[in-house]
C-alpha cells in the first residue's frame, strides 16, 4: 500500500477553508515547526484511537488526512498497517523547511465502536472549523480515556445476545435459556479473567471450554433441548466478527498486508474456539464414555 495521493486536494482544501470561515471560528495555524509538528501529532493520535479500537485502514487514513489538511499540512504522508502508523510531513505550501516523523506500534485490542464514532464526529467538527488545535487535542484525550459501558450492562447484553443467537441458529426457547445463562458466566470470565490476565489464544480456548462445560451441565440438568444450539449461542460472544469483516474490507480496499493480518488474527480466534469445544468433548468422553 502506498501513501495516499489525492487528485482532488485543491478542491478539498478550498471547501474546508470555506467551511471554517462559514463556521465563524478561526482554526488556521501558522506554518511554524511547532505548529506543523503538533498538527501531525494530533492527526496521529486520532488515527491511533481509531486503529486500536478496530477501525478499518481506509477510515484511519482518511480521518488523518482530513485533520492534517484542514490545519494546512500536506496530507500525502500517512502509512497505516494493522498494528502500526507511520507519519511524516511538512506544511502544504513548503513555507516551513523542517520535517516531522513518528512511528507508533499499536497492538490489536478489543473493538470499541463508541470511540470510533466519537473520533469520526470530531473529525467532521474539525472540518467545519469548530475546534482549535488545543480543543481537538483535549477532546482526543477525553475519547481515549472514556470508560466502556458498565459491567452490568455488558453482562445483560451477553445474556440477551446469547439467547438470541441460539434461537437464530435454530435453537428452541429452552436452548435460549441455557445459552443465556452460559453467556452470562462466559462474559464474567471475559471481564475478570480473560481481558486482564490472558492472551488472546489462551483466553479463547479457556472461554470456549468454560462455555461448553456449562452448557453440558445445564443440558444434563434438563435445561435446553439441543446441546449444539446452546453451545453455539454461548461461544458467539468469543467470535472476532468485526476483525474478520474489517480484514475483508481492507483487502477489498487494496490494503492487502493489513487485510491478511486481520484475517489471520480472526481465523486464529475461530481455531482456538473450535479447539476449546472439541477438546472438552474429547476429555469428557474419555472420562465418562459414551455420547454426551
Amino acid at each position: 500500500m502506498e501513501p495516499i495521493m489525492n487528485s482532488n486536494d485543491s478542491k478539498i482544501t478550498a471547501n474546508e477553508e470555506q467551511n471554517g470561515s462559514a463556521a465563524g471560528t478561526d482554526t488556521s495555524t501558522s506554518c511554524t515547526e511547532e505548529n506543523v509538528s503538533r498538527v501531525l501529532d494530533i492527526a496521529t493520535k486520532a488515527g491511533r484511537i481509531l486503529l486500536e479500537n478496530g477501525a478499518e485502514i481506509s477510515r484511519v487514513e482518511e480521518t488523518m488526512v482530513r485533520i492534517a489538511a484542514h490545519y494546512g499540512v500536506r496530507h500525502d504522508n500517512f502509512f497505516v498497517l494493522a498494528n502500526g502508523i507511520f507519519t511524516t510531513g511538512w506544511d502544504r505550501n513548503n513555507e516551513w523547511p523542517g520535517s516531522f516523523a513518528k512511528v507508533l506500534h499499536i497492538p490489536m485490542r478489543a473493538t470499541r465502536l463508541d470511540r470510533i464514532a466519537a473520533v469520526n464526529q470530531l473529525s467532521r467538527s474539525i472540518i467545519d472549523g469548530k475546534y482549535t488545535l488545543d480543543e481537538a487535542e483535549s477532546r482526543l484525550a477525553e475519547i481515549r480515556e472514556s470508560s466502556p459501558k458498565s459491567k452490568w450492562l455488558q453482562l445483560a447484553g451477553a445474556f440477551l445476545g446469547s439467547a438470541c443467537f441460539s434461537v437464530l441458529f435454530g435453537g428452541s426457547l429452552y436452548d435460549a435459556v441455557g445459552s443465556a445463562v452460559t453467556g452470562f458466566f462466559v462474559w464474567l470470565f471475559m471481564l475478570y479473567v480473560y481481558q486482564p490476565y490472558l492472551s488472546k489464544i489462551t483466553g479463547n480456548i479457556t472461554g470456549s471450554v468454560l462455555a461448553t462445560m456449562i452448557c453440558i451441565v445445564l443440558h444434563k440438568l434438563g435445561i435446553g433441548n439441543t446441546l449444539g444450539q446452546m453451545i453455539i449461542g454461548a461461544v458467539v460472544l468469543l467470535i472476532p466478527g468485526v476483525a474478520f469483516t474489517n480484514g475483508v474490507r481492507d483487502i477489498a480496499d487494496g490494503d492487502y498486508i493489513s487485510g491478511v493480518v486481520r484475517l489471520l488474527d480472526a481465523m486464529l480466534g475461530f481455531l482456538c474456539i473450535a479447539v476449546g469445544v472439541g477438546v472438552t468433548f474429547l476429555i469428557l468422553r474419555y472420562l465418562f464414555g459414551g455420547v454426551i
